[in-house]
This record gives C-alpha cells, sequence and structure tokens, in this order.
C-alpha cells in the first residue's frame, strides 16, 4: 500500500503545471518550517558558535585574475538565493503569459490587493521608525512568502474554494514583483556602471539566443552566470540577475501543439509496423523511434517551463532550506524577548506585517468590489478574503532577504528585524489558518447573511 501525505493526496487527482506548482510550493513551506525550528535550536544551542563559525567560513573562487571572496551565508544570499530569485522571475512571467495575469479583468483584483498589502505596511512601518536608524527597514513588512502562505491555504482543503488560491497566487507572484523592484531600487547602495553595462550586454545575448530560436538551456546557462557575476560587481543585488534572466528564457515550444499531435500519430503507426520480437524486445528501430518521440515531446514544451518544473525540487529541498539554515537561527534571549519585540524596528515589521497585510489586501479589495471595479473570486466570500490578507502577513524569506540588505553590517537591527519577522509570521499563519478554518463563513453563508 503506498502512502501520501494528506497535501500530497490532493495532487494525485490532478497533474496540471498550476497544481504541480501549489505542489511544489506546498513542499517548500512545510521544509522551511522544520528548517528554521533547527536553525533556532542550533542558535539557541550549545553549537551556536560552531554554527557561526561555519556560516561565516569564508570561500574564495580564483577564475584568472579574477578573486572573489565571501563567506558560506554570503554565497548562500547572494549565489543560490539568485537561483531562487530566476525561478520567481519564471513564475511572474508564466503568470503574465498564460496565467492569472494575463486577464486583466480577472487580475486587476490581486494587483490591486497586492499594492495595496505592500503600501500599507510601508506607510506603518515608517510612521513607528520615521527618522531613527531604522527608517531603512521600510520594504522588510512589504513581502509576503509564496511558499508558506500557501501551505496553509492548501492544507484548508475543501473549506477555500480553488478560485481564492488562485487569487493567493497571483497575489503573492505581483507581491514578489514588487519586492524584486524595492531591492533593484532603493537596496543598492552604490553602482559601478561600466559592469552594469556588461551585465546588460549579457542580457541581451540571452534575449537574442531567444529572439534566433535557440531552444537548449545550456547558453543561456553560461551567458546567465557571466550575468550574475557582472550584476555581483555592479553594486547592484546579483539576486536581481536571475529574475533578468528568466524573462529572456523561451516561453513558446519549438514545435507547436498541433504539428507534434499529428508527426507524434505518424511514428506511434511506424512503431507498430515492427513485429514483436519472441523474447519481447524492441528492434532497434523502434529505439530510434521512441527516443524521436521523446524529443518531440521536449520540443513541445517550453525551455520556461521545463525549467520552472525542474528548478522546483532543487530551490525546495536544497535553496531555501539553506537559506532559512543561515539566515533564521537568531539566538534569543527569553528574558529580554519582550524588550526586543517593542522595539521600533520589530514593532514596526509586526503591525506591518499583521495589521498592515490584513488593511492593505482585505481593505483594498473590499472598495474594489464595491466599486464595481474587480469581482469576488469565484465561490469565494470577503470573510475569506480577510483570512487571505492575514495569511499575506507570512513574510519570512524575501522579509528576511531585505532585512539584511537594509541594515547591512548593523546586526543589532537585524537581530530586532528578524525577531519582528518570525513573530509576525507565526500571528499572521496562526490567525489567517484559525480564521479561514473555523470563522470564516463560505460564500453561499455570507450571501444569505446579507
Amino acid at each position: 500500500m503506498i502512502l501520501y501525505a494528506p497535501w500530497e493526496r490532493a495532487f494525485k487527482r490532478v497533474y496540471t503545471p498550476f497544481e504541480h506548482f501549489l505542489h511544489a510550493q506546498t513542499t517548500t513551506g512545510l521544509i522551511l518550517i522544520g528548517m528554521t525550528i533547527v536553525a533556532l535550536i542550533l542558535a539557541n544551542s550549545p553549537l551556536y558558535e560552531a554554527y557561526q563559525h561555519i556560516i561565516h567560513t569564508k570561500i574564495e573562487f580564483d577564475i584568472g585574475s579574477l578573486q572573489v571572496i565571501n563567506s558560506l551565508h554570503h554565497w548562500i544570499n547572494d549565489g543560490l538565493m539568485a537561483i531562487f530569485f530566476f525561478m520567481i522571475g519564471l513564475e511572474i512571467k508564466r503568470e503574465i503569459l498564460v496565467g492569472e495575469l494575463s486577464n486583466i479583468k480577472v487580475a486587476i483584483l490581486p494587483i490591486l490587493s497586492a499594492i495595496g498589502g505592500m503600501a500599507v505596511p510601508a506607510l506603518i512601518y515608517m510612521g513607528i521608525n520615521a527618522h531613527s536608524l531604522g527608517a531603512d527597514g521600510w520594504g522588510i513588512p512589504m513581502a509576503t512568502d509564496i511558499a508558506f502562505a500557501i501551505s496553509a491555504l492548501v492544507l484548508l482543503g475543501n473549506r477555500v474554494s480553488p478560485a481564492l488560491v488562485t487569487f493567493l497566487v497571483a497575489l503573492a507572484i505581483v507581491d514578489d514583483l514588487g519586492a524584486v523592484l524595492v531591492i533593484a531600487l532603493f537596496y543598492t547602495s552604490q553602482i559601478h556602471f561600466e559592469y552594469l553595462l556588461l551585465a546588460g550586454g549579457m542580457f541581451l545575448i540571452m534575449v537574442s539566443f531567444n529572439r534566433f530560436g535557440i531552444h537548449a538551456t545550456l547558453p543561456y546557462f553560461f551567458v546567465g552566470l557571466l550575468m550574475w557575476f557582472f550584476m555581483l560587481e555592479s553594486g547592484v543585488h546579483a539576486t536581481i540577475a536571475g529574475v533578468i534572466a528568466a524573462f529572456s528564457i523561451p516561453s513558446k515550444p519549438k514545435i507547436p501543439p498541433i504539428d507534434f499531435t499529428q508527426q507524434t500519430k505518424n511514428l506511434l503507426d511506424e512503431y507498430d509496423n515492427y513485429p514483436v520480437a519472441t523474447d519481447h524486445t524492441m528492434h532497434e528501430q523502434q529505439k530510434a523511434i521512441l527516443q524521436n518521440i521523446k524529443d518531440r515531446i521536449d520540443a513541445v514544451g517550453s525551455p520556461a517551463a521545463r525549467l520552472e518544473r525542474s528548478l522546483h525540487l532543487p530551490v525546495s529541498l536544497i535553496v531555501i532550506p539553506l537559506f532559512a539554515l543561515a539566515n533564521a537561527g537568531i539566538k534569543i534571549n527569553f528574558s529580554s524577548f519582550s524588550d526586543v519585540v517593542f522595539e521600533p524596528v520589530s514593532l514596526g515589521i509586526m503591525l506591518g506585517l499583521v495589521l498592515g497585510k490584513i488593511i492593505g489586501i482585505a481593505g483594498v479589495a473590499f472598495l474594489a468590489i464595491k466599486s464595481g471595479i474587480a469581482k469576488l473570486p469565484q465561490d469565494s466570500s470577503m470573510s475569506q478574503i480577510f483570512g487571505v490578507a492575514a495569511l499575506g502577513g507570512i513574510g519570512f524569506t524575501m522579509s528576511i532577504f531585505v532585512a539584511d540588505l537594509a541594515f547591512v553590517g548593523n546586526d543589532e537591527l537585524i537581530f530586532q528585524a528578524k525577531v519582528g519577522i518570525l513573530s509576525a509570521s507565526l500571528l499572521a499563519g496562526t490567525l489567517g489558518f484559525i480564521w479561514l478554518r473555523f470563522i470564516a463563513k463560505p460564500h453561499k453563508e455570507e450571501e444569505e447573511d446579507l
């Protein structure tokens, strides 16, 4: 008998790309929870010194006269996270081309809600931290952790409609795009334009690959690696290279689906023309036909779709867990924990992520629906939108990432930020899950009350 985890069983019913995306995000969220707990245990145990020594170990790369020396922590945040941002770029591109963001009538609600969910938390944070050392952290509470938020929503099963899950996905994708723009525009201290021009040149080469119909991913990888290096040296955060590179990857298949169907039928007919051997082995020509069919299956799928799907596993099992392990380990003195929570940075982040996200997402959604600009997701209620807005306050991955950029070199403020992020994410996740599980009224019940 095959055993499935509760979230896995639901996904055995469907195999669409969107469902595979949700499955991967759910798995990522659950792994992220486990690795965060491990990091916190290590940071608050006798292994703390060894833990710190490992993540700050210097790693050096020499390529001819070029020399790059950074700590393991830095390589994870600037190197491995570029892969994460590359996947985010692929997801954004898919949503814009064929997903929920491709239809403006459907996309308008998550777009407006995401903008509200970024603006209000930033304003709340600045209201508390204006003219202080923590003022640069206004971008921290703007982010939503897509993996954690989707994990909580999917685990609710039939209590939420598929359209509500789609709404959260579209909202989180827009939120990710906003976070990328904030990092690129506001968290870059010094720009070396010669390297930035070289990075731009690499991007143009990748775009030309796309225009000339190159569907092999290896050329994009090598040129993208150079673009990442030049972006790293330019002063613009290197992970932005991942997002930019994703937009150059072809999203159209090499073989049109209609041609694939007919050609595959012809090949299968040719395959059946060969007699079956007595030992049930295939004729050599049949093996060649099967390989031909396999090549055509690869060609009918776009490189962007193949990369997005193939990257989910390594990102879920390696990149994100290592990021959590290197960044979530904060040493907590419980006797002074309440003091840290009420520091302006921590308090601004907590109020921004919990209160700001609810006001920004649910408030803007309510106004957009009441004014007729947008419509509620199918089989959903405003009460459920409130619960989704609460889940939007789970900022974890992107918030920690922005905190490291906002307060670089200031360990005290980074510590306060991480305390605020972890506390707010736990509170927002718990509130959102409980609200949707026990309090939120389904669409029909809310209509009857109205």
